[in-house]
């Protein structure tokens, strides 16, 4: 990865509570881009990659493009499972 810049680097976690509930932050960054609140809720978080994302690259569940500016804005990009909706990770039902 020597050559990859940072700023295109991008650290995906984990948590041990909810199955497919990923978070990715900038690489280098680690878990404080991550609020309390998701950490609480995604309990003991595990480092599962560290990639490249660009605009244009395909990502299983979700647009580049999305995750790049949700990162830009928040610090972080929520991956959610298939079958969760954002209203039941805010609710906790």
């Amino acid at each position: 990865m020597s050559n990859e810049k940072i700023s295109d680097l991008f650290t995906i976690f984990k948590g041990n509570r909810e199955q497919q509930l990923y978070v990715y932050v900038p690489w280098g960054s680690c878990e404080e881009n991550i609020p309390d609140e998701l950490r609480k809720r995604m309990g003991l978080l595990t480092e599962v990659m560290t990639l490249k994302i660009s605009p244009d690259k395909k990502l299983a569940r979700a647009k580049a493009a999305n995750v790049l500016k949700a990162i830009k804005e928040n610090g972080y990009y929520l991956q959610l499972p298939p079958d969760i909706s954002i209203q039941v990770l805010n609710d906790g039902d």
